[in-house]
């Protein structure tokens, strides 16, 4: 499929800008949705300022995370930082490019602490829902790869592959849809029936998540410019075993030391 999927005033619209839009707009109602259904004690004028500012921290942490990880004009970018998130290359507008899920994990985490902060709220309240809102909006996200042709898969021969960059290729992006986003929501859908304390569904989720994004980077191809970094394994994959490490962290710390009652 074209990338583009139309054109406003000889501006490019993107899927994957339609794609990332409907991913915030998908999560955003799914907490609505949750909120109200569970019983959460979290008013909709605090749930609306709350989105603001985690979609502030995602995209800057997303933006940056990619740079510095990623992106192999780290060096460019951080003595022009006013580049960053400029749209437009030799004056034609090709939109932002490069987005790091790790990164985002970091922006969230920091918009979501000052906001406890600043309103004074249980912050883990708030990651619980999250937990269980942000893995069917990542669907739209993962979509948006695909349509977009990045992220591609490894080269295959099965029936099911599609083919990118002229070589028939394994739709990664698709398999990370279903694994992250269709997989981890079940999960936690069901498993919060059983809460036994604040925090314990976003600890869950991360832990499920790296596991998840684990085993689809073993059909996504290595990021270019790094390739595979240690034992065979990627970037995305060593980074997920730190997210793991961190999850399970957070769990034993709330449910034997932090001990807090459940809602």
């Amino acid at each position: 499929m074209n990338p583009v999927a139309f054109s406003l005033f000889g501006v490019s619209v993107h899927w994957y800008g339609i794609m990332y839009v409907l991913a915030l707009l998908i999560a955003l109602w799914v907490a609505k949705y949750f909120v109200k259904k569970d019983k959460i004690p979290i008013s909709n004028s605090l749930l609306d300022s709350y989105f603001f500012w985690v979609e502030i921290g995602v995209i800057l942490g997303a933006r940056l995370g990619y740079i510095i990880i990623y992106d192999p004009n780290t060096l460019y970018y951080l003595t022009q930082p006013w580049q960053i998130f400029n749209p437009f290359i030799n004056g034609e507008f090709v939109g932002i490019r490069g987005m790091s899920y790790h990164g985002a994990v970091v922006g969230f985490i920091l918009a979501t602490i000052l906001f406890s902060y600043r309103y004074e709220q249980n912050i883990f309240l708030y990651l619980d829902l999250v937990a269980i809102s942000v893995p069917l909006g990542y669907i739209f996200g993962r979509i948006g790869n695909f349509l977009n042709q990045e992220l591609i898969g490894r080269p295959t021969d099965v029936s099911w592959g599609v083919v990118s960059a002229g070589v028939l290729r394994h739709p990664s992006q698709i398999y990370e849809a279903m694994l992250e986003g269709v997989a981890i929501f079940v999960i936690l859908y069901f498993y919060r029936y059983y809460k036994k304390f604040n925090g314990e569904l976003i600890a869950l989720y991360a832990m499920l998540y790296p596991i998840m994004r684990f085993i689809c980077e073993f059909y996504r191809e290595p990021d270019f410019g790094i390739g595979f970094v240690a034992f065979g394994l990627s970037m995305g994959q060593i980074l997920s075993i730190i997210m793991f490490g961190f999850g399970l962290w957070l769990y034993f710390w709330l449910k034997f030391i932090k001990k807090e009652k459940p809602i």
